[in-house]
């Protein structure tokens, strides 16, 4: 059975990857309309006589995301039965089924209703805790810790607290990229890093979109110095540790191809390859930063057991 969960794990994990993908694809492509006002049918059809490429990605994102969904639920119940004795099993099991099902109810009501482009913004991060939590139930099923000697691994609570508050932060950067989407605001500034590299201080010209996209720059830059800082205090504290050294490396990575493929974006004219690949790179900066919080938790964990001994060794003393 747990070979079983490995494979399903795996599966759902990559599901996951190709709704969040999926997702992207539609508002980028303005497919978000491609099925009309009709939910969960498509133009009212079950299967619609007028096909036009909007239908198809809109169509195909629905599929896929429905499709992923019923191997989610098999994954979490199997999960549950077999390896709930695991101290996060469950709580990430319920936190992918219902990031999953807000995820689809914002589409939904999206499609029948309308949403303002605020509300829209706020779907890509939902799909993002959503896949996070599949994919560090994949970790677990995997037992990744033990491969990776992370049980004796002690994050100190300074790293913590900052591991964090950078996934926190990094969530609110993805909302001021979604954001930018969603008001299309993409290309209202033809230069990079600055809005206009000849006037880079002309705030007062800047129109509403111009705003936005400027804001969600700053936000990046701000991510990728933090993300360096910390993986460069990472890289001193704790170079004993393999999987503090390599998954630092990999997430310093992540962050600086995001970086790059955000300037592509503009380069190339919002060419949809680089745009995909930037809600891709975002999406696995993401799930390394949740590894990296489920560590931590364990970490605190270990932290308090080992003060409450110490407590109750006093006393006895006493």
């Amino acid at each position: 059975m747990i070979k079983t969960l490995k494979w399903l794990s795996v599966f759902t994990t990559i599901g996951m990857i190709f709704v969040l993908i999926g997702g992207a694809l539609v508002t980028k492509t303005d497919s978000g309309d491609g099925c009309g006002d009709s939910w969960p049918l498509c133009k009212g059809e079950l299967i619609p006589s007028q096909i036009d490429m909007e239908l198809i990605i809109e169509l195909s994102h629905r599929l896929v995301s429905g499709g992923v969904g019923i191997f989610l639920i098999l994954l979490v119940i199997l999960s549950w039965k077999h390896i709930g004795h695991i101290r996060e099993v469950k709580f990430l099991s319920l936190l992918s089924i219902i990031f999953l099902v807000l995820q689809g109810l914002i589409g939904a009501a999206a499609v029948i209703w309308g949403q303002s482009d605020f509300v829209l913004a706020a779907h890509f991060g939902i799909s993002l805790i959503s896949f996070a939590s599949v994919f560090l139930l994949m970790l677990l099923i995997f037992e990744i810790d033990r491969k990776f000697d992370a049980d004796s691994l002690h994050i100190k609570k300074k790293h913590r607290i900052e591991i964090y508050a950078l996934t926190g932060y990094t969530l609110l950067v993805v909302y001021t990229g979604a954001l930018v989407r969603h008001v299309n605001a993409n290309l209202v500034c033809g230069d990079w890093p600055f809005c206009t590299n000849s006037s880079p201080l002309d705030f007062g010209s800047y129109s509403f979109e111009q705003w936005v996209q400027m804001g969600h720059r700053l936000a990046a830059g701000i991510l990728f110095i933090w993300t360096l800082s910390l993986f460069i205090r990472i890289l001193r504290q704790y170079h004993h540790s393999k999987v503090m050294t390599w998954g630092w490396t990999t997430t310093f990575t992540l962050i600086t191809l995001q970086v790059f493929f955000g300037a592509m974006i503009i380069f190339t004219i919002l060419n949809l390859i680089v745009a995909l690949m930037h809600a891709l790179v975002i999406t696995c900066f993401f799930g390394m930063l949740s590894y990296f919080i489920l560590l931590s938790t364990r970490s605190a964990v270990k932290e308090r057991r080992n003060i409450d001994i110490e407590e109750i060794i006093n006393s006895n003393i006493k």
